[in-house]
């Protein structure tokens, strides 16, 4: 049996966080594999196994997680380019990575969130209240602020579109080019701004396909134009590429 809760973050977290969530696999489960499809946001994973801490980056396409034994985790999910206020890197050196978080925070502050969450049994909103407590110290340190930028601005108009207009046209409408804006997306998001538009675009998809009463009835090649792709065929490829498989067999999943 797996346990899984969203959590809303603490209001000074929240410019930053899309939620929090908490997830256990508890004793007696059966060895399950998770397919996880990429969302554009990236998490910081910590884990009751071996106090195992991992930052899950952007991902351009469908991942593949085993689950062989009883696992608690306690997670933040970071908004598109939110996490560059906690992450003093070029966020393009994670994407479809799963770094430990000690390689890329200082040891001393991994040290203290494990202590923090696995010294003592913590109820899951303790262990969310704890994790906010200790983000919101480092973003003090940091001394993060979220000023409106050039990447925030993309970002809003790319979600906005539904990952529908084109990124020269964004470019143009912010009045830089389109290699400064792909270069300064890559760097603050992860992701390049073409790469971000098709997973919107995708989630966008997917929504709809869960969302439809009758998924096998659904009007694939008029689905695809509403949603912005060329035809059917993109559509499916499309979904190859980010899903694992076509629309009609992810409509059949559960």
């Amino acid at each position: 049996m797996v346990l899984y809760q969203e959590h809303p973050p603490h209001p000074a977290l929240a410019p930053y966080l899309a939620c929090l969530w908490t997830c256990q696999v508890l004793p007696g489960a059966h060895p399950v594999t998770h397919r996880v499809l990429p969302d554009n946001c990236m998490d910081i994973l910590w884990q009751d196994v071996a106090a195992l801490s991992r930052v899950s980056g952007m991902m351009s396409t469908v991942g593949l997680v085993p689950v062989h034994q009883p696992v608690r985790t306690i997670a933040a999910r970071f908004k598109p380019g939110a996490a560059a206020h906690f992450f003093p890197m070029p966020l393009h050196e994670l994407a479809d990575q799963h770094p430990l978080l000690e390689d890329l925070w200082d040891g001393a502050v991994t040290r203290q969130f494990a202590d923090a969450l696995w010294s003592r049994p913590l109820s899951d909103s303790d262990a969310v209240a704890t994790v906010e407590r200790l983000l919101l110290q480092r973003l003090r340190s940091a001394g993060a602020t979220m000023a409106p930028g050039l990447v925030d601005a993309a970002v809003g108009a790319i979600e906005q579109s539904g990952g529908t207009i084109r990124i020269d046209t964004l470019a143009a409408q912010l009045g830089v080019s389109r290699q400064h804006l792909s270069s300064q997306f890559r760097t603050r998001v992860g992701l390049g701004a073409k790469q971000f538009a098709r997973v919107c675009r995708f989630r966008h998809a997917s929504a709809r396909i869960r969302a439809a009463v009758h998924p096998s009835q659904l009007d694939w090649a008029s689905l695809a134009l509403d949603l912005g792709y060329y035809d059917q065929p993109h559509l499916i490829h499309e979904f190859r590429q980010l899903a694992g498989s076509t629309p009609e067999s992810f409509a059949a999943l559960p």
